[in-house]
C-alpha cells in the first residue's frame, strides 16, 4: 500500500492508502496529470465528478512542497468562482467553486545549479500523485460539508476506498470550509 496524497497541500492521516492493486510500484513511471484537452473521463466513485475541462488554464491559488513519502511540489489552481472567493475572503466558499491540485516530483536542477555556482535549485519534475479536485455544491454534497472530491491517476478515477478518506481528512479544517489551502496573493 502507498500513502495517498491528501487533497490540496497536506498529506493527512485519513488518506493513508490506496489499495496496492491500483498503486504503481515506486520504480514505475510517475502518474501524469491529464492535459486540459483530455477526453472526458469516467466519474469518480461516490461523488460522480469527472475530470474538469480546462483546469490547466485556471489561476494559481498557492504552491506547496510536500516532503516525506509524498515528496512532491504542488500547484493549487482555482476556477473563476474559487479565485473570487479567495480574494474576497468568502467562507464558506460559494457553490460552483472548483479547486484543483496538481503535483510533480521535486527535482534538482543541474542546469540552474551551474548558473548559481552551487547546488541549490529544485524544479517541478515529472507529474506524480495524480490530479485532484474539490467541487462545491452544497445541496448535492450536503453529507460531506458541501464538497465533492475527486482523484484521478492518468485520467482514471482512483478507487472508492480512496475517495472514502477525503471528507474525513478535510474535517480537520472545518472552520475554513474543509479547504486546507490558503490563498497566496
Amino acid at each position: 500500500m502507498r500513502r495517498s496524497p491528501c487533497l490540496l497541500l497536506a498529506g493527512c492521516l485519513a488518506c493513508e492508502a490506496e489499495p496496492s492493486s491500483s498503486a504503481a510500484p515506486s520504480s514505475a513511471a510517475p502518474s501524469s496529470a491529464a492535459p486540459s484537452s483530455a477526453a472526458p473521463s469516467s466519474p469518480v466513485p461516490i461523488y460522480g465528478i469527472e475530470m474538469q475541462p480546462g483546469y490547466r488554464d485556471w489561476r494559481l491559488i498557492s504552491v506547496a512542497r510536500e516532503a516525506g513519502t509524498l515528496d512532491d511540489i504542488r500547484g493549487i489552481l482555482g476556477n473563476d468562482v474559487a479565485i473570487r472567493a479567495y480574494r474576497e475572503g468568502l467562507v464558506p466558499f460559494p457553490d460552483g467553486t472548483v479547486i484543483a491540485r496538481l503535483a510533480w516530483s521535486f527535482t534538482a536542477s543541474a542546469e540552474n545549479d551551474a548558473a548559481f555556482g552551487r547546488a541549490q535549485s529544485f524544479v517541478a519534475g515529472a507529474p506524480k500523485n495524480g490530479v485532484q479536485f474539490m467541487v462545491k455544491d452544497s445541496q448535492k454534497y450536503a453529507s460531506s460539508g458541501g464538497w465533492g472530491y475527486a482523484h484521478f491517476n492518468d485520467g482514471v478515477p482512483a478507487s472508492e476506498a480512496l475517495h472514502q478518506t477525503c471528507h474525513p481528512c478535510h474535517q480537520a479544517v472545518t472552520a475554513r470550509d474543509f479547504v486546507f489551502t490558503r490563498y497566496a496573493p
